[in-house]
């Protein structure tokens, strides 16, 4: 990157099964996880599976938990998420494990 470049700064995220409080319906175990690095790529570790509806729940809260949040912002305080599946009672983590500094302009 050039000294000018101007750069944007995202974290990068795991999305980890923290618990199950009803039956696992998905076929998902706790420590199950996904890593969502460089802004937008999504990645499941080699012979696992993510349950589509419980990322579903997750993906609307993903952007914002990938950016600096200020202290007062309820975001801040908050990492878990629940999957919408009343039977499962999935509940998932999300985890900030570094920062990708991406040039801005090739964001969308």
């Amino acid at each position: 990157m050039s000294e000018n470049e101007r750069v944007t700064e995202v974290a990068d995220l795991r999305v980890v099964v923290d618990r199950i409080e009803g039956r696992s319906v998905c076929g998902m175990e706790v420590g199950d996880s996904c890593e969502l690095t460089r802004s937008s790529q999504l990645s499941i570790p080699a012979g696992r599976h993510f349950c589509l509806y419980a990322l579903a729940a997750a993906f609307p809260l993903l952007p914002a938990m990938q950016r600096a949040l200020d202290d007062g912002d309820w975001l801040a305080g908050e990492s878990e998420i629940a999957c919408p599946d009343p039977e499962e009672r999935l509940i998932m983590r999300v985890e900030r494990t570094g920062v990708s500094r991406i040039p801005t302009e090739e964001l969308t």
